[in-house]
């Protein structure tokens, strides 16, 4: 049977270091103002853990507020952005009212303009492709009264005339297309020429004229060319455009020159239709 080993320390040695450790405290305690020894270890073990462990809570806190402040954030900042798609939308609106409502006032004044000849309104819904409507469509046609040889006119003045129709629509060839030609007249002298398209020029915003008479009438840039008495497609005193160039042909008997066109080939929308013809005028019915 094996013996436990006693401590090499008696229980009376133990005894006097326990008494000599509080005598110690006690002696602490009265030099540190009565602080007291256990306040001591606190201060280099306790205080500091309580420390460290309230700045982990606060450190904690904050997060949980930023976190909270931040899904605030972008809550108030999609509402905002939905606002602004809202505002847009709805300014773009505006706008587009706004400008036609600008298209619909230049109609009804070139509409007043021509107030001796029964039109009708007209939307464009279809183009050739190109950059001009020099070939386009309208929702207008036969149903509508609309037929070959009508006049369409926009913005200030001619635009060109219908060469096809059918029951809700009708095909239009504008004076800018190469196939066009006018017969024109200088609204100043009344002398007549021929205006003919050309898509190349009218990339410069520009028609030509020819065959006018070099006679003793005046005629400069700035004059208004509309259309003659003698078209046999085209109501008389149409506005076409203004001379922006002239000049003296080779043979010194005719002028010819260029056009700045009134109406902007470039955005047609709106048009207005003129439903009789020439032909109805005359009282004959000739093919374009």
């Amino acid at each position: 049977m094996k013996i436990k080993k006693q401590s090499s320390i008696s229980s009376k040695y133990w005894l006097m270091i326990l008494v000599a450790v509080c005598v110690l405290l006690l002696g602490i305690e009265r030099f540190t103002d009565g602080g007291g020894a256990l306040r001591i270890v606190g201060n280099y073990t306790v205080i500091p853990m309580q420390k460290g462990i309230s700045y982990i809570g606060r450190y904690l806190s904050d997060i949980s507020d930023n976190f909270d402040t931040l899904q605030d954030v972008r809550a108030e900042k999609d509402a905002l952005q939905t606002k602004v798609d809202e505002l847009t939308i709805e300014n773009t609106r505006l706008r587009q009212e706004q400008y036609e409502l600008e298209r619909l006032r230049e109609l009804y004044k070139l509409d007043e303009n021509y107030s001796d000849y029964e039109k009708i309104g007209a939307h464009v819904i279809a183009n050739n492709g190109s950059n001009w409507f020099s070939d386009f469509t309208i929702d207008k046609g036969s149903n509508d009264g609309v037929e070959v040889n009508c006049n369409v006119l926009a913005g200030s003045g001619l635009v060109g005339n219908v060469i096809e129709v059918g029951p809700n629509y009708a095909r239009v060839r504008s004076i800018i297309d190469d196939a066009s030609n006018v017969s024109g007249m200088v609204l100043s002298t009344s002398d007549t020429c021929m205006v003919r398209g050309d898509l190349k020029l009218i990339s410069d915003g520009r028609l030509r004229f020819e065959k006018l008479a070099n006679n003793d009438n005046v005629v400069e840039a700035g004059d208004q060319i509309v259309t003659s008495h003698v078209s046999d497609r085209f109501v008389q005193g149409l506005f076409i455009g203004y001379i922006s160039e002239i000049e003296v042909d080779s043979n010194n008997l005719t002028r010819s020159g260029y056009i700045t066109p009134a109406v902007d080939f470039s955005k047609l929308q709106e048009v207005l239709v003129i439903t009789t013809t020439k032909a109805d005028m005359t009282g004959e019915k000739e093919k374009e």
